[in-house]
């Protein structure tokens, strides 16, 4: 656990300047606990890149996203992804013909964790300040991905479980929303890598290439 003291100054948020106030905050950043929810994948244009459920293990460093080909505004192609952080490896895996490729994760980072080396910014209330039951306290941190040129700002809770994170680059960006969390792995399995996936061998990537978790919704 990390304390954070900080004087807040007038910051450029989302690029509209606004003022949070002077004062001392004092803020703790744990590391984000085990999760089971939805996450929707959406770009600042309106687009929707995927909806579905995600399975998380904080401890393990693994994470299941399986998106919902239902869903009217889902346009990832049935996306099944299981990603292996401490090995820098992750599986696209697909159910209906028991296939997957196994790939080299290049980029560790992901809208699920916040960094040891993130940076405070603020602290506010979404809903009503004065009304208990219709208000939520969030933190904001954020930071920039080594080796690469995108930043984040994910939106915590005080127990630092994320409510959304936007990543952006000059030329892209994403907004990761999260609902209908639960603090628990409800199903480990999900975690388990198929039968149909063993003795893979690492795909070759393309010159160029950079595989991360948030590159699969490009």
């Amino acid at each position: 656990m990390r304390f954070v003291l900080l004087m807040l100054l007038k910051v450029d948020f989302l690029n509209f300047p606004m003022w949070f106030g002077r004062g001392i905050i004092f803020s703790f950043l744990s590391d984000s606990p085990n999760m089971t929810g939805l996450m929707n994948v959406i770009t600042t244009k309106g687009e929707t890149r995927a909806v579905g459920a995600f399975t998380y293990d904080s401890v393990g460093e693994k994470l299941r996203f399986t998106s919902n080909e239902s869903h009217p505004t889902d346009s990832s192609r049935g996306l099944d992804l299981l990603m292996f952080f401490k090995e820098d490896i992750f599986y696209e895996i697909d159910g209906k013909t028991q296939s997957c490729t196994k790939n080299k994760l290049h980029i560790s980072w992901h809208p699920l964790d916040i960094p040891n080396d993130a940076k405070f910014y603020t602290a506010m209330t979404m809903g009503s300040s004065s009304v208990e039951d219709e208000r939520l306290k969030i933190n904001v941190w954020g930071g920039d991905l080594p080796n690469t040129k995108a930043s984040y700002w994910t939106s915590a809770t005080m127990g630092c479980l994320p409510v959304s994170t936007f990543y952006f680059t000059d030329t892209t960006s994403f907004l990761f929303g999260l609902t209908d969390i639960e603090p628990e792995v409800k199903d480990p399995d999900l975690l388990t890598l198929p039968s149909f996936c063993h003795g893979k061998s690492v795909e070759d990537t393309p010159e160029g290439t950079v595989n991360s978790f948030v590159n699969e919704f490009m």
